[in-house]
């Protein structure tokens, strides 16, 4: 358990303390679970009456906030982001590996650099090379000639298929596929004829990806991940798709092939969207977006009929179903006036 006096925190986080500097934390709750001894924030006023109740020993919370707090607090601009930097000050998150364990199978040719974990049943084929300080979880498997970066994590059961590339300190969780076959396939009379897959998945530095997420490899070109991005668990990024930097892709969402995707883009969970287009830098596309066509222009966009009962739901539908023949009446009135 890691403990911190009050102050410490303030210098460590840049963050104005207020009240006793020699308070203990040793962890970080939200403000219902709060107990003394461990630290909260306050990121949106709305929340501001739950402070009342709080049994935190203290709060990170903005300035105009202070009044509505009894106790000790850490004042900044933004208490969300300095959460998310106080959490990985104590976070007790074990490391996947520890050690080269006995059990792991490593060919004789895989490059290693210094202070490499590997755990236990993993498998490492020829011609791969780990940077310094690459973890590699239990029951991995990393194919022919990848390269994987200094200070990359791979969770437990992770496969990163032959000739991949993955960056600098990157995070992969557990049951994500790197580098499978993309889904390409030529019909010839009705018959499904195979299209080897020859091209690599590229990951850039800095990148997150969650569990059971798959990153199918280039069909010629390369499938290609930005500096920066985050993508959540079980995602389906198919063959050939370029997606930059910073963007970040929540949970659930499918991408068809060929599809590019600009820096700095936020795709909502569970969004499909199609393939041999391009969407601009900068695009937000909400939960369960159905994108269709290319994006040109920064901006947010949605699709879909939120949900209604069931009753309202089936008129709805009935008058999309009608919006044809509707649009030849208005029409047909127009011309009339």
């Amino acid at each position: 358990m890691f403990a911190f006096r009050l102050e410490q925190l303030a210098e460590k986080l840049d963050a104005k303390l207020h009240g006793d500097g020699d308070l203990i934390i040793t962890g970080v709750a939200s403000m219902k679970s709060a107990i003394a001894g461990q630290i909260t924030f306050l990121s949106d006023k709305k929340l501001q009456n739950q402070l009342i109740s709080c049994k935190a020993s203290a709060v990170v919370m903005t300035q105009d906030s202070i009044e509505h707090w009894h106790g000790a607090a850490l004042v900044v601009k933004d208490p969300y982001l300095t959460y998310a930097k106080l959490a990985q000050s104590l976070d007790t998150t074990p490391s996947p590996a520890y050690d080269i364990a006995p059990s792991a199978v490593i060919d004789s040719t895989t490059k290693l650099g210094n202070n490499i974990a590997i755990g236990a049943n993993a498998v490492i084929e020829s011609g791969v090379v780990l940077g310094d300080n690459c973890v590699i979880g239990a029951g991995c498997f990393i194919g022919k000639n990848t390269v994987i970066g200094s200070g990359s994590k791979l969770w437990a059961n992770v496969s990163i298929y032959h000739n991949c590339v993955i960056g600098k300190n990157c995070l992969i969780q557990s049951g994500t596929v790197i580098g499978a076959d993309g889904f390409g396939y030529a019909n010839d009379k009705g018959k499904w004829i195979k299209i080897p897959q020859l091209g690599r998945v590229v990951i850039g530095d800095n990148v997150e990806i969650g569990a059971s997420t798959t990153i199918d490899r280039g069909a010629l070109d390369d499938t290609i991940i930005g500096n920066g991005v985050i993508i959540d668990n079980q995602c389906q990024i198919a063959h050939n798709d370029i997606i930059g930097d910073h963007t970040a892709v929540a949970g659930g969402v499918i991408m068809a092939g060929s599809l590019t995707i600009g820096r700095h883009c936020l795709i909502g969970g569970a969004s499909v969207i199609n393939g041999h287009m391009e969407i601009c830098d900068q695009v937000t596309v909400t939960g369960m977006g159905m994108v269709m066509r290319p994006i040109s222009k920064p901006g947010i966009y949605s699709s879909g009929i939120p949900l209604q009962e069931n009753k309202v739901w089936r008129k709805t539908a009935s008058l999309v179903l009608h919006i044809d023949e509707m649009n030849k009446r208005l029409k047909a009135l127009e011309k009339k006036q």
